[in-house]
């Protein structure tokens, strides 16, 4: 029997999966940004430590952001079934067990170590989501000690090479809906070796405490944090009512402007009801009552952001409908992958999983398809009438979303141009926070 394969050596099939799970990844998106990848380290060993909103998308979106291989450590649960532990072996994910699993597993994860300190020593990205579980919010949870375990030991087999906590943050422009946008931004990496140079006289304990406390604040920076509690909803609002205004007051500097906006809202209602509490609970009082008549009117928050016109929706409804013939055709071509995807994203309660069912579809069904349509344009129409067909059809599971989101923002924008009392609300709001 030959020696097993390391997780992280070359393999022909992955390199050409890797190839086409990316073209996939980035047709998912109308729009995917890397930000400050020139902080990832070339001198040493990566762990990428992103924040975990997007269930499976999230892993796609760190993979795509370069054509090296990444390992990923996977929740140990999923690789129960041997069949499937192989197969994520091929995917390069590795399991961890957690505290849940109990004490005997947990032990088991020194295998896990010494795999994990085996990649880092050659150079390969090692990928955990330090949180252990995904939200759908612009939030953070508490970060488990699992990566800190992983890189004081791996550091520890690494000798001289230096080892990076390199922080990420994955911002989605809606959690739910299939091409919407994505960016990741990468934060300043925290360099192990040194961390511990300068805390020498710590526990590993105490050691393991002040790195998540450095990780957290880091991962913060890169997404549009807002705290977790029962005001979220509120804040996120407000967020969003305002930042057309803050835009206006930023220039590009490698960031994503309206998350640069939004962080500044958070900050502000921060320092709002410090300074001034009353005032600040008229605020969140406002838009709690604006969230409530918004998601009951059926109205986007991107509505909200982009605080519509009347000639914008009388324009976009014009090119919609110049258009129809060429998005009819497409959304006819893509039926069966969104009745596929209705009938499956059904069966999961948790909608953070829905885009993952659907870049799945994507990825089998669609490539199957445009065989299947290829092979009748080619057997019904002259060779060149075909060949233009085929062309036309390439981008129609992209061209039917965008169709399907141009008409529910035309329709949102509508609604919340005529109800009067909602648009009173957000100015209401927008007066408070900045007066």
């Amino acid at each position: 029997m030959g020696k097993r394969r390391k997780i992280q050596e070359n393999d022909w099939r992955y390199d050409v999966l890797h190839w086409l799970v990316d073209r996939t990844t980035k047709a998912s998106y109308r729009r995917l940004r890397y930000i400050g990848t020139e902080r990832i380290p070339k001198d040493g060993a990566v762990i990428y430590a992103p924040n975990h909103t997007g269930t499976l998308m999230d892993a796609l979106i760190v993979l795509a952001m370069s054509h090296e291989p990444t390992v990923f450590i996977a929740r140990a649960d999923i690789f129960k079934n041997p069949k499937l532990a192989r197969l994520f072996r091929f995917f390069k994910m590795a399991p961890i067990m957690r505290m849940r699993d109990g004490i005997e597993e947990v032990k088991k994860n020194n295998k896990t170590i010494e795999m994990a300190a085996d990649v880092l020593k050659d150079r390969i990205p090692l990928c955990i989501f330090p949180e252990g579980k995904h939200q759908t919010r612009y939030s953070l949870q508490p970060l488990s000690k699992g990566i800190f375990r992983i890189a004081l030991q791996a550091k520890e087999q690494l000798g001289d090479t230096p080892l990076y906590i390199v922080p990420m943050g994955i911002r989605y422009g809606n959690f739910f809906r299939f091409r919407s946008t994505v960016t990741l931004q990468v934060g300043n990496p925290i360099n192990v070796g040194e961390f511990i140079a300068k805390n020498e006289d710590r526990t590993p304990q105490e050691l393991m405490n002040l790195m998540r406390g450095c990780l957290d604040e880091r991962m913060k920076e890169t997404i549009l944090y807002i705290p977790n509690d029962e005001e979220y909803d509120a804040k996120n609002e407000i967020c969003a009512a305002v930042s057309d205004k803050l835009l206006k007051k930023h220039e590009s500097v490698g960031n994503d402007l309206l998350v640069t906006a939004n962080q500044e809202a958070a900050r502000r209602i921060v320092t709002m009801k410090d300074e001034k509490p009353e005032a600040a609970a008229r605020l969140i009082t406002s838009a709690d009552e604006a969230v409530k008549m918004r998601r009951k009117m059926g109205i986007s928050l991107k509505s909200v952001t982009k605080q519509p016109k009347m000639l914008s929706i009388i324009l976009k409804s014009l090119l919609l409908l110049v258009t129809l013939p060429y998005t009819l055709a497409t959304m006819i071509l893509t039926l069966p992958i969104i009745a596929i995807g209705n009938m499956l994203t059904k069966k999961f309660k948790d909608r953070a999983f829905h885009n993952s069912v659907r870049y799945v579809l994507h990825l089998v069904l669609w490539p199957l398809l445009l065989i299947i349509y290829t092979a009748i344009a080619f057997a019904t129409m002259p060779p060149l009438w075909a060949a233009c067909a085929v062309a036309a059809a390439l981008p129609a599971p992209a061209v039917a979303q965008e169709t399907f989101r141009a008409a529910r923002l035309i329709v949102s924008d509508f609604r919340l141009l005529r109800c009067k009392p909602l648009m009173a609300k957000y100015n209401e709001i927008r007066n408070l926070f900045f007066n």
